[in-house]
């Protein structure tokens, strides 16, 4: 398995992932207005390394924040975008350093393996986030672990 299979593997569980967080979200009365946040943030920060991979403008800001069918929308592009510049990378695009200004106007150089990385772990970390945001609120937050993920590939849902 070449580091390009792993991150294809992360690009897509991040697509399942992210799937099954909004899926759960859609099942509420009202989503927990902390969750919408961190969700949004998420996402957002996935478009904004998007933009900054291709060099195009970010259509969202770090923190801001989306309602549910936005939120869907955003999915919608943001996570199946990424997946796709994983699914075009070459050795030399995922070593291509990436010039940036963060959102504190900090200038950074990163290579895009880096970024594609830190991505969805960013991502992951912050679905974590959600799911006890949720709980705390009375809510089942679902299981988005990796292997899960991998158990439901495989057929060994229970």
């Amino acid at each position: 398995m070449t580091g390009n299979d792993v991150l294809k593997n992360l690009s897509e569980y991040n697509i399942w992932a992210n799937k099954t967080m909004l899926d759960v979200f859609s099942s509420l009365p009202e989503v927990p207005a902390n969750a919408l946040r961190l969700q949004s943030h998420a996402l957002n920060a996935q478009a904004i390394w998007i933009a900054r991979i291709t060099g195009t403008e970010s259509p969202v800001k770090v923190w801001q924040e989306h309602n549910l069918e936005e939120l869907k929308k955003l999915h919608e592009s943001a996570s199946y975008r990424i997946a796709e510049l994983v699914a075009n990378a070459d050795e030399a695009e995922f070593n291509r350093l990436i010039d940036y200004t963060n959102s504190q106007g900090h200038k950074y150089s990163t290579r895009v393996l880096d970024i594609l990385t830190h991505a969805f772990n960013h991502a992951t970390y912050h679905r974590a986030q959600v799911a006890t945001d949720l709980r705390k609120n009375g809510h089942t937050p679902p299981n988005t672990d990796y292997v899960t993920y991998v158990r439901e590939l495989m057929g060994q849902v229970y």
